[in-house]
Order: C-alpha cells, then sequence, then structure tokens
C-alpha cells in the first residue's frame, strides 16, 4: 500500500495482507464505476474531495459500539481509530518475536512502516501486552538457558 503526502507530508510503502488487498481492489472498482473524476482521492466522497478524518472516526466510533467494544473508565477511554496504529505495532512484534526474528534489528522497519523517522516515535506506539511479554520472556529464557540460540 503506497501512503502518499501523509503527516509531514511523506509518502512511504506499508506491506498489507491479501485479504486487505482484496478489499481494497474491490473498493477500487466500485469507486470506478461511482466517480466521475479518476484522479480524486481513494476514499473520496461525493463532492470527490477526500473525506476528512472526523468521518472515518465517528464511522469507527459506531462500529464500535455496535459490535459491543468498551473499556472500563468513562467515555474518555473508550478504543479510537488511532489506537488500531497501537494495536499493529505490537501484533507485529509479538509475530516477530513469535517467528524468532530479531526484533532490534526490524524495528527501524517498523519505523519507516509507521512512517516515523525517530525509532523513539515507533516505541510511543510499542504497549506491552500479555502476549508480548510472553514471547519476549520465552526469547529471554531460550537464551539464558542456552536452548536455541539464534
Amino acid at each position: 500500500l503506497t501512503v502518499r503526502d501523509s503527516k509531514f507530508f511523506k509518502t512511504r510503502l506499508v506491506p498489507i495482507g491479501p485479504k486487505t488487498v482484496q478489499m481494497l481492489a474491490e473498493y477500487g472498482s466500485r469507486r470506478e464505476r461511482c466517480s466521475r473524476r479518476p484522479d480524486a482521492p481513494f476514499f473520496a466522497g461525493l463532492n470527490a474531495k477526500s473525506v476528512a478524518i472526523y468521518v472515518f472516526e465517528r464511522a469507527f466510533q459506531q462500529i464500535r459500539l455496535h459490535a459491543g467494544l468498551h473499556r472500563a473508565g468513562g467515555p474518555r477511554y473508550q478504543p479510537r481509530l488511532h489506537d488500531l496504529r497501537h494495536t499493529s505495532a505490537v501484533h507485529r512484534l509479538t509475530t516477530w518475536y513469535r517467528e524468532g526474528k530479531d526484533v532490534q534489528k526490524l524495528l527501524p522497519q517498523l519505523s519507516v512502516y509507521m512512517g516515523h523517522t525517530l525509532l523513539a516515535a515507533t516505541q510511543q506506539y510499542l504497549t506491552m501486552t500479555p502476549e508480548l511479554l510472553h514471547q519476549a520472556s520465552l526469547r529471554f529464557e531460550r537464551y539464558a538457558t542456552g536452548r536455541g540460540r539464534q
């Protein structure tokens, strides 16, 4: 997926899975049938202009409520669309641990995917989850006991 002119006017390539590719292709073909302007943004409104972020955020909240997803702590702390960036980063890290990859070498790659120039910016997204802690613990145990060194 090519993300063009994002925050700080950057363009980057982001890997996505085959199911997402298929869904975006289906949307793209429907969009072409409906759009009068081929140069319109990929996610365009009826006026052929970019859809504002608040429209996506509102849609996410409606889907979240319909699915019954909520968190304790009142309305201020409910899941947001932006939280998917955090989730994606943590899932990628957990998968790398599970696959036995060298996470330290791959962190700069994750930063690029997320559009960051500094690793510190990416680290803000890396929340410790039980699964991530478990995978990191298994890695450390193999290292400390001398079993399965890579």
